[in-house]
């Protein structure tokens, strides 16, 4: 059965997406921890991001490295934090946070929530930042 992210990439599921490229697919998270939080999947599903070859961790962190200056330019924040973890979705993937402090990044926090029109602002200015880079 293919995972939530793989759904996402195939269109059966909606995202508020930020950018793509042939490998990897960026979309806003619907369970953000701060206004902007982004996932990075590449578009082959591997559940866990350290079986992913080399070639393919060069090419997600570069994406990466693009969407958080993306957000960094479009978020008002001090940093863009960087998290794998790994066991929520079978599904390599990377979070990117804009920070404002350490605690910004605590998975335990609650979760914020935006409406359906406040998100898709969200990630249309992330996406004209993006194109822009």
């Amino acid at each position: 059965m293919p995972s939530i992210f793989s759904r996402i990439i195939n269109g059966e599921i909606p995202a508020w997406k930020v950018a793509e490229s042939e490998h990897f697919l960026a979309f806003l998270d619907v369970n953000p921890l701060a206004k902007g939080h982004t996932l990075i999947v590449p578009k082959v599903e591997t559940d866990y991001f350290f079986d992913l070859s080399d070639e393919e961790i060069s090419g997600i962190m570069l994406f990466s490295k693009k969407v958080a200056s993306a957000l960094r330019s479009t978020l008002p924040c001090l940093r863009i934090g960087m998290s794998v973890i790994g066991l929520e979705v079978p599904h390599a993937h990377v979070h990117l946070v804009p920070l404002n402090s350490m605690g910004d990044i605590n998975f335990s926090n609650s979760r914020l929530n935006f409406s359906a029109e406040e998100m898709e602002a969200i990630a249309a200015s992330i996406r004209s930042a993006y194109d822009k880079l």
